[in-house]
Order: C-alpha cells, then structure tokens, then sequence
C-alpha cells in the first residue's frame, strides 16, 4: 500500500543537504529492511546522493540530490522506470503499484498501475509542493493550502473537506485520505471500517499524518505520536517513550516513527522483518514504510570539518530557547558572505517570513525572530524551520514555536 507523505519529513531533508547546512556537508545513502521478495530492498549502486525516499506495496523511490529519480522493486506496471525527462524532482512518493513525485515547476509526473486514474493528475497540473499515493487513488496538496484528490473514489477517499483551503498535509491510505489544516486538525475520509478516519479526542495540535492500508497515524506539535485503526498486529502501539518524534509512517500493518536524535522507532507486524531496524540505529533524517518493507535515509559526512574547511561555511550554532513562546535567538557563524538572507519556513514548505540581513563579516553574530510572519502577524504553535545564507550557500536549523 501506501505510504503516507509527511510534510515536515521532507522539508527536514531539503534543509539538512543545503549546501553548508551543520558543520560538514552530507549526502544520503538508504538503508532498507523487510520483505525483499521483489527486491524492493535492493537498493541500486551507487548508494549515496539521495536526499528523499518513499516505499510502495513492492516497490521502492529514492530522490537524487541531482533531482532524479531511482526505482528499484517490483516493476511489472512501470512503477520503477525512469520518468522521462529524469530531472527537476523534489520529493518522491510511492502508492502500491504506482509512483508520483512534485517536481521543481509544481507539476507532478504519475507513473506506473493507472487502474482508476490514479495516474492521471487532474488539470491545471501545476502549483503542487507534496502529494500521496494508496491503493487505486492519489491526493496532492498545492501551495495556496488546496487539495486534489484522483482516482478510485468507492468509498468516498478522494471527497475533499469544505472549504478547500488552509491545508498543510496530505496521506493516502489504503482505501482512506487523511488531510491536515494548518489549524492542526485531521479530517479523515473514505473506507472507515476499522476506525481509520475517527480521529482520537482531541483532533487540535497535529503537525503531519500517515494513513497505512487500514490504521492511521499523526504526529503532534509536542513529539508525540497518535495511531488509530487497525491494531490486530499491534500497528496502533506506540512505543514508550512516546516523545521526540519528528517523522512519521504507516504501512500495511506496521509503522515508524523518526526520533529527533536520529533513531528509528518501529512497532506492529514484523512477520517479515519489517520492524526489525539495521545497526547502527543513528544518523537517520528520513523514514518510509511499504508494504512490509522499511527504508531509511541516513546522513553520511563527507569528513569536510576534518578537513579543517568548516570555517569556509555558513554554520548556525544555536536556537535558543527552542522552544519559544515570543522571541528566539539564532546565533551563527558567517564566513563572510554579502547579501544575507534569514527566512522562516512552515512545516508545508511555504515560506512566512523573510529578512534581509546585508552583509555578514567573518564571525559571529545574532538574529533574533520574534515569532511572526512578513507582515508583523502572530504564527500560530508548530515546527517552523529557518534558514540562513546567500546564494552560494545557507545554513538550516528547526524550530518549535509554542503560543
């Protein structure tokens, strides 16, 4: 099935591969575990560059930093051939037989099983930053908040809620869609058996969704995690210490959530391994669950602060507070760069706030951010990510605001 995208996931990823982001430069190489019998945890050669994956029923994606794609996996209804033209993606989504990945123009390119239309990207096809896949349909969340939704719609998963606007989050579960306001509430619609769309009391607080063939998962502002459905293999238990999340995913009938320090948490059917995580468990930035397989992209350092260049990049050394409540302080080392910019992103990808700085000499120096947008309006509690830089290179760092 299915795989929920999560917003907050890939931004995550599209700020820590920015040129200069930390204290050294990385690429990705993906760690995959589970059901192999496509080999959907074979991942191609070379194994590094990436900066996005995504799992479907038997297939798996994985998103160059170049801004092509790699499948691998199942493949008899195209799902992993090369789309052409190979260029221009910036996230990568996977439904069960079928693939769909945004590109840079906000167009998205379907590929793969196009029973129900679920490949057929409904027109104007343009103005999309994330989209999910499921079984037979395909949602897509565009910049102004608005949902699409195509495909098989038997059970009313391709419904949008009224109004639609102000949406920040997009799943595509099995047979149901999960869409998340920026108010931090979940609307749930389609097959509905297993209780996959009652979202838990209370429904407010939530930053990303996940919708599995039959369970559900949110993520809330805090790190903690809500499951709901299904639970006949335990898909719904979320693991103890339920805190410090930041990414989540469903599968089939198990489910992974992604720790701030880097570590995977998995939990529910593990008949194939699924749930079982590789050693060492650190270093991740980004989680994707198939069908009854699980992929990992793991930040690999290129050894550049060994090399003693660490002081020719841009590096954000501290948020503090995080979180806050009124103001925060970002303290960062420049190299000496012209025409600086600081820009504050929400967890959608929409840019709220943008400052120009000027000139920044070699050195330390402090930005305060008063937890308001370009206009001077209160944004409301949630992760935000800021970014510092030029147009050579920029530094990346999250943060949570708490009103």
């Amino acid at each position: 099935m299915i795989r929920g995208f999560s917003p907050i996931a890939l931004l995550l990823l599209l700020l820590l591969v920015t040129v200069g982001a930390g204290f050294a430069q990385w690429n990705g190489e993906i760690v995959a575990w589970g059901d192999n019998s496509d080999d959907q945890c074979e991942v191609p050669s070379p194994n590094e560059g990436f900066i996005a994956i995504a799992a479907g029923g038997w297939h798996s994606l994985g998103l160059k930093e170049n801004g092509s794609i790699v499948g691998w996996g199942g493949n008899d209804y195209g799902q992993t051939s090369d789309p052409s033209p190979n260029s221009g993606f910036v996230a990568v989504a996977a439904g069960e037989a079928h693939s769909l990945c945004p590109k840079e123009d906000g167009s998205i390119v379907a590929w793969g099983c196009n029973g129900m239309g679920r490949c057929n990207v409904p027109s104007p096809n343009e103005g999309f930053i994330a989209c999910s896949g499921g079984f037979a349909h395909s949602v897509g969340l565009k910049a102004d908040g608005s949902i699409e939704a195509w495909g098989d719609f038997g059970f009313g998963q391709i419904d949008i809620p009224y109004p639609n606007s102000g949406f920040m989050g997009v799943s595509a579960g099995g047979f149901h869609s999960l869409f998340l306001k920026e108010s931090g509430f979940i609307y749930g619609r389609g097959y509905n058996y297993f209780g996959q769309c009652n979202v838990p009391s209370p429904n407010s607080g939530f930053i990303a969704v996940s919708g599995g063939r039959f369970h559900s998962l949110g993520l809330k502002e805090d790190g903690s995690i809500v499951a709901w459905g299904r639970n006949d293999n335990g898909q719904c238990n979320v693991p103890s210490p339920n805190s410090g999340f930041v990414a989540i995913e469903a599968g089939d009938a198990h489910s992974l959530g992604l720790r701030e320090d880097g570590s995977i948490v998995a939990w529910g059917d593990n008949s194939d391994s699924q749930c079982t995580i590789p050693g060492p468990n650190d270093g991740f930035v980004a989680i994707a669950a198939g069908g009854n397989h699980s992929l990992g992209l793991r930040e690999i350092s290129t050894g550049i602060e060994d090399e003693g260049l660490a002081g020719n990049f841009i590096q954000i050394q501290s948020v503090s507070p995080n979180p806050f409540s009124s103001s925060t302080s970002v303290v960062f080392q420049s190299p000496g760069l012209s025409s600086m910019t600081f820009q504050v992103f929400d967890i959608a990808g929409r840019l709220v706030r943008t400052q120009a700085i000027g000139n920044s000499p070699a050195g330390q120096h402090t930005i305060a951010w008063d937890g308001r947008d370009s206009q001077g309006a209160e944004l409301g509690s949630g992760v935000y990510f800021i970014r510092l830089g030029g147009a050579e290179q920029q530094a990346s760092a999250k943060v949570v605001l708490v009103r």
